[in-house]
């Protein structure tokens, strides 16, 4: 938040500079995901990376889908620090981290019904289903604790300590790989492994951050957190409208990816695999472009709490164009070592020979998708989660009609372009959205 202060106008080494940190743990997340598909990819059979694909997918739909725990944070967070209301900061805090338990407890109680409906719905042979299942009975019980970390991503990005919550979230990833690769390669657990280092991984993750952040409130901010005086009727109401905007737009955009793994599976399980280490590579450059959207989360609510439109437009206009060179660069980089990676993720020759079949849309979508992107990031910090919701319902809406359509013609490669569409109708929403921000000034 210095770089703001100590200039009206933000430029794009100043955003790149903030975003530095981002970048380091925006790549951590994916890079679990790669280390988990890899050690399942490398089992020598499809029902291994079929059932973390299918696992893995429902429940990053279902923790995603509250993703409103952190983005709803950014925002009130940030503004908040722009008026230097501390203990409204810690309050909104309190109040996230409530709701996070009540929502962690009402997932649990209903885990036997999601788990009846994944083996309804997936197109699975019987031994991938017991492995889903057997993934699925371990990895719900992290959700308390992804939830409350999300909170606390959420909060320090607020208040721009970008390295603290990328600390967290690089300590978190390499936690969870290492649990998991020790699980699987050296006790044999698979996908029982897999999920039981994310188990682990969170909850030391989410401990140790704990502890770090009630200290920091308490010396930087001078507040000690109390749990009373948080039923505010206005504040509620504000928290539960935000709140439900994004979890609305959440939900929608989790089942999209879901969705790429449900119409995988009605084509085989060879190809469910292949989608699900193609998706690693579209995820890892939504991660890492989503850095320069993380970081300016915070300055477009900061600048929007100092009624400053010359710095909140200098913002949207240098983080677009560094998203987009950004993005032209991970796509050569995909074009020069996509094959190697490959033979690295897996050992199954049919899952090598139909990846390099759709090489083109790992190489396409990161581009085209920037925008949507860092579009998104603006519209959080500016608290604008209408907009936010009605882009993705009609984005998604669109998606899976023109999905049902291409698929029937063109086959896998239907799914993907789909997806490219999908991206662009974002793009094109939210855009159409932005005048709204500017009302703010």
């Amino acid at each position: 938040m210095e770089l703001l202060k100590s200039s009206s106008k933000f430029s794009k080494k100043q955003i790149f500079l903030l975003s530095i940190p981002v970048f380091f743990s925006n790549i951590a997340i994916p890079l679990v995901g790669m280390v988990d598909t890899g050690l399942m990819g490398n089992l020598g059979e499809t029902k291994y990376l079929a059932a973390t694909s299918v696992a893995t997918s429902v429940m990053t739909m279902i923790i995603w889908s509250f993703g409103f725990l952190r983005m709803g944070t950014v925002g009130i967070v940030a503004q908040a620090f722009g008026r230097s209301d501390y203990r409204e900061i810690v309050k909104t805090l309190l109040r996230n981290f409530v709701i996070a338990l009540v929502v962690a407890f009402i997932i649990l109680i209903f885990t036997p019904l999601i788990k009846s409906l994944i083996n309804h719905f997936f197109s699975t042979s019987n031994d991938t289903e017991v492995l889903i299942n057997t993934y699925l009975n371990v990895r719900v019980f992290s959700v308390p604790a992804e939830l409350v970390i999300y909170i606390l991503i959420g909060f320090y990005l607020g208040i721009q300590k970008t390295k603290i919550s990328s600390l967290l979230i690089i300590i978190m990833s390499i936690l969870n790989i290492v649990f998991s690769s020790l699980l699987v390669l050296t006790f044999d657990l698979n996908v029982l492994g897999v999920a039981l280092g994310t188990l682990i991984a969170s909850y030391l993750t989410v401990t140790i951050f704990l502890i770090f952040t009630y200290n920091y409130i308490t010396k930087k901010f001078k507040v000690i957190p109390r749990f009373d005086n948080l039923i505010i009727k206005s504040k509620i109401i504000k928290l539960f409208n935000i709140n439900l905007d994004i979890f609305i737009r959440t939900l929608f955009l989790t089942f999209s990816f879901l969705w790429i793994t449900y119409l995988g599976s009605k084509i085989g399980e060879d190809y469910l695999a292949v989608n699900t280490i193609l998706l690693q590579f579209i995820i890892l450059a939504a991660f890492f472009l989503d850095a320069y959207a993380f970081s300016t989360e915070g300055v477009v609510g900061f600048a929007i709490g100092r009624r400053n439109e010359k710095s909140f437009l200098t913002v949207v206009k240098n983080s677009i164009q560094l998203s987009f060179i950004t993005a032209v660069i991970i796509s050569l980089f995909y074009l020069i070592f996509f094959k190697e990676i490959i033979y690295i993720i897996t050992d199954i020759e049919i899952l090598r020979f139909i990846s390099f079949q759709h090489i083109l849309w790992v190489i396409i979508i990161p581009p085209v998708a920037c925008f949507c992107y860092q579009l998104d990031g603006i519209f959080i910090g500016a608290s604008q989660t209408k907009e936010l919701r009605n882009a993705m319902i009609v984005s998604v809406i669109g998606y899976i009609g023109v999905s049902i359509l291409l698929t029937r013609y063109l086959g896998n490669h239907g799914i993907w372009f789909s997806l490219l569409l999908f991206m662009i109708f974002r793009a094109a929403t939210l855009q159409f959205y932005f005048k709204n921000i500017l009302k703010k000034f």
